[in-house]
């Protein structure tokens, strides 16, 4: 469980990973030692899982977004799922869902071939029994980066 303080700097840090420990300290109130004890606290007990960049799709010119349903062959993993889907840099989130469909991915194209293939070859998975999918017109509310 984070303290107001931990969920202050994970804020920051949210916003943006490259921010010095001094420049975190400043907006919530701690040295920037305290900031690096904390982080590394953090980061030990997994609250913290790791730094990324978060590239904006449209940047590559990924601006066609779609939403595929996966229907798994018996015993696949939520693990063996994510293994698989994790080499394709068009995936952009994917979660396990209630429902028929075991998952449910998001991802990013340059246009409609191009989801195509992406979605032939996540169906060429071999976890894959069948996919349905789905293409977003327009996004109406996002709360957190996709």
């Amino acid at each position: 469980m984070l303290d107001e303080l931990d969920e202050r700097i994970v804020r920051v840090l949210a916003q943006d990973a490259r921010r010095s420990y001094a420049d975190i300290g400043a907006r919530v109130g701690l040295s920037a030692p305290a900031v690096k004890r904390r982080v590394d606290r953090l980061r030990a007990s997994g609250a913290i899982r790791g730094f990324t960049v978060r590239v904006d799709p449209a940047v590559l010119g990924w601006r066609t977004e779609g939403l595929i349903e996966l229907y798994c062959r018996r015993q696949t993993s939520p693990e063996a799922i994510r293994r698989g889907l994790e080499r394709y840099p068009e995936v952009v989130s994917a979660s396990t869902v209630t429902g028929e469909a075991d998952a449910v991915v998001q991802v990013f194209t340059a246009d409609m071939r191009h989801f195509e293939q992406v979605l032939e070859r996540i169906a060429g998975e071999p976890f894959v029994e069948r996919t349905k999918s789905v293409l977003v017109l327009s996004p109406l509310l996002r709360r957190f980066d996709p």
